[in-house]
This record gives C-alpha cells, sequence and structure tokens, in this order.
C-alpha cells in the first residue's frame, strides 16, 4: 500500500472486536518495547564509543586497551540496567 492509498483509508477502531483491540494494543506495545531496545542500544554504543575509541581504527580493529574499555562499558551498562529491572519488579510487587 502506497502513501497515498494510506492516507485515503479512513480506519474506525470502534468497529474492532474487543479482541482486535487487544491485539492492536499488544502490537502497538511491542513496537514501543522495540524502540525503547533501539533507543538504549544506541545510547550504549554512543557512550561506550566515547569513552573507549580515542584513536582512529587502523586495519579494521580496535586497539587492545579499546576493546577492554569497550567490553568492560558494555558489562557495566547491562549489569546496571539488570539492576534496574530487578529494582522495579521488586517494587511491582510490593504494590501488588
Amino acid at each position: 500500500m502506497d502513501t497515498s492509498s494510506l492516507s485515503q483509508t479512513n480506519l474506525d477502531l470502534s468497529k474492532l472486536s474487543d479482541y482486535d483491540k487487544r491485539d492492536l494494543q499488544q502490537q502497538i506495545s511491542n513496537e514501543m518495547q522495540k524502540a525503547k531496545i533501539q533507543e538504549s542500544i544506541h545510547n550504549l554504543t554512543d557512550i561506550c564509543w566515547t569513552k573507549c575509541i580515542t584513536g582512529g581504527i587502523s586495519g579494521g580493529k580496535l586497539s587492545s586497551k579499546e576493546e577492554t574499555c569497550t567490553q568492560n562499558c558494555v558489562e557495566r551498562f547491562l549489569e546496571a540496567n539488570t539492576a534496574v529491572l530487578k529494582h522495579l519488579e521488586t517494587m511491582r510487587g510490593e504494590m501488588q
């Protein structure tokens, strides 16, 4: 479907069944989660690149110092995210 026919399509969401509405909400939620993950990956890449890549990349490889720094940066980022998720799960459990 091209853009012109898409703009001509008039969607009436009130005509969807309850099942279809829930399915649509789930699909939207999934897409939002994917967008958040992509944003996190972009932020991780930006932070670790800025912190660890100090010179030009020669021969298509990082120096051993840059490689170690990047690996540590990614590990710290993942550990921090895991800690935050665990804390949020704990808070959610306390609220129920």
